[in-house]
């Protein structure tokens, strides 16, 4: 992309773990960013209320999308947002994904927005599927507890990408969309590790005992939902707990590389990096 610093890019989900990661990474190419978010972004922004779709748009070139948070049936409202974004004049959309998506029927709201994607001659496009985030086990639902992993993944492998990785990549898709256009990167860590032996290197760097501890998907699951999770929600964790149990989770790729020019990140160095947020 020519004159990068007249190009604004809006980037959703501006405080979770990729987008926030992303608007970083872009602002230091120099590239103007929005930020968007219900709240602590540049601009208000909620799925839920279209109003907030046209001022988030405006004069924007590029997007960093990210779908509904603990939602299931997004799709016509992703496509409702597409519609604007085409009439606001936007070239690009990267779009984040989930790993394995080109496989999932039509019917599955992440494949359906990229299937819409592909179809809008207007926009050109780029999809993010990445593994496992190395973030989940210092973040949210993976996060050690009373020095214990819980969850339902048996011995099966997951090759677990950084969070920071993942931005990489779709910051790179953006601030050269011409070169991304079309592609689809499915960014994976360089090694797969069962969540035991995920267990083992936070062991190391804490200096503490983490176990894994396998356990009954219903009853997790379950267990999830009475903590708060959507149960719809609910559902996407079941399957992709299964299906790392099952022995079909990522495997490693080149994707980071290809995409970013930069190896991706193993998991013995984020454990180290995150080994302050086990301590607490």
């Amino acid at each position: 992309m020519n004159n990068l610093s007249d190009h604004l890019t809006l980037v959703l989900g501006a405080t979770g773990k990729t987008g926030s990661r992303v608007a970083q990474k872009l602002s230091a190419q120099g590239i103007p960013v929005r930020t968007a978010a219900r709240s602590g972004a540049d601009v208000r922004f909620d799925w839920s209320d279209p109003s907030t779709f046209a001022g988030a748009l405006n004069k924007v070139s590029g997007i960093y999308l990210v779908s509904p948070v603990m939602r299931v049936d997004f799709a016509d409202i992703v496509a409702r947002f597409l519609d604007e974004a085409e009439r606001a004049g936007v070239g690009h959309v990267t779009y984040l994904s989930a790993y394995g998506m080109e496989h999932a029927p039509a019917e599955v709201a992440l494949r359906a927005v990229e299937l819409d994607l592909a179809s809008r001659a207007s926009l050109s496009h780029s999809i993010v599927r990445p593994a496992w985030f190395m973030q989940n086990f210092s973040e949210t639902f993976v996060k050690p507890v009373n020095d214990e992993i819980v969850v339902p993944c048996g011995t099966g492998a997951e090759a677990f990408v950084s969070a920071e990785d993942i931005a990489s990549v779709a910051a790179a898709t953006l601030s050269d969309p011409a070169r991304h256009a079309g592609r689809a990167y499915a960014p994976t860590g360089p090694e797969a590790l069962t969540f035991e032996e995920a267990a083992a290197h936070i062991s190391n760097v804490t200096g503490r005992k983490i176990a894994y501890r396998d356990v009954d998907r219903s009853a997790w699951v379950n267990a999830m939902i009475q903590a708060g999770v959507p149960a719809e929600y609910g559902e996407v964790l079941r399957i992709l707990t299964e299906t790392i149990a099952s022995g079909r989770g990522s495997r490693p790729n080149n994707d980071v590389l290809a995409a970013t020019g930069k190896a991706p990140t193993h998991f013995t160095d984020f454990a180290a990096a995150t080994a302050v947020a086990w301590r607490q």
